[in-house]
């Protein structure tokens, strides 16, 4: 019997290890609020980069992307920067409209980088206490 609870309890954890989260920061949904996205739109935005769509690889694990916004496009539309280990771990950190600024500085960058490094490392009960507290939104995710 206790060989099956700890395979049990052995499968759940990797399970829980290895599915699917995306989160987006505060600052990010505080943006977010003053455009025409939706976490929609951001879930169809991962769904396109786990395909292997993605509009530039930044180094540091940040990547972005682009998202169409309605009537302009993907071209016209929101750039979004992600925190990305590539499998089971998304964070929307940054974004901006295309008609607004062109692209990130070199410093900012290097921040967004600092800022994966340590999103990334965030263990499960971690993410669970970052997401009770507001400082990351959970939008869509595998169960």
């Amino acid at each position: 019997m206790s060989v099956l609870v700890y395979a049990l309890h052995y499968i759940a954890e990797w399970y829980t290890e290895h599915m699917k989260r995306v989160f987006k920061t505060h600052s990010f949904h505080r943006w977010m609020r003053k455009t025409e996205l939706t976490d929609a739109l951001l879930c169809a935005a991962i769904a396109e980069m786990e395909q292997g769509l993605v509009d530039a690889h930044l180094g540091g694990c940040v990547v972005k992307k682009r998202v169409a916004i309605s009537g302009r496009g993907k071209s016209g539309g929101a750039r979004t920067l992600l925190a990305t280990n590539h499998k089971n771990r998304w964070f929307f950190v940054f974004g901006f409209e295309k008609n607004v600024r062109s692209n990130i500085s070199a410093n900012e960058l290097e921040a967004l980088q600092n800022i994966a490094s340590d999103l990334l490392a965030l263990g499960l009960s971690q993410l669970d206490t970052a997401v009770t507290q507001g400082k990351l939104l959970e939008i869509c995710h595998d169960h």
